[in-house]
């Protein structure tokens, strides 16, 4: 659990799942399918996470590409008992939103697309040290 105050990108990760009834946690990663950070349940492997976010990117930039619908923004996958969004968060990381089959997908994307504009912010880029936190 986070602790608020501790670190500005967790703490925003945290309080996307305490404002938004039904996320379960979250995982940034770089679109390589790399983990940055999480905040995620026991019983969630991170990394796995952070893979589908990458192999999801991938498939919504080339379908982009092809359609010729521009960058890479957004990507829904529904199962039958949950819920898996990823966002772009600037060019290189991704924000992963795991949720459960009560998750209001309307209420997550008006929620995490400000939060990813923040995210944005807070990681920066520096060729020897990838995603240094401010």
């Amino acid at each position: 659990m986070t602790v608020l105050g501790s670190d500005p990108v967790l703490d925003e990760m945290a309080a996307l799942r305490h404002e938004v009834t039904g996320v379960s946690g979250s995982v940034i990663a770089g679109v390589d399918g790399l983990l940055i950070l999480h905040d995620t349940l026991p019983g969630v492997e991170p990394n796995d996470i952070a893979a589908l976010a990458a192999g999801a990117c991938g498939i919504s930039r080339t379908t982009g590409a092809v359609l010729q619908q521009g960058p890479f923004r957004e990507v829904t996958i529904g199962n039958q008992n949950g819920y898996l969004a990823v966002y772009a968060v600037g060019d290189l990381a991704l924000l992963a939103v795991i949720g459960d089959g009560g998750l209001n997908i309307a209420r997550l994307h008006l929620a995490a697309r400000p939060v990813t504009q923040r995210l944005a912010a807070l990681l920066t880029f520096d060729p020897t040290h990838p995603f240094d936190r401010r």
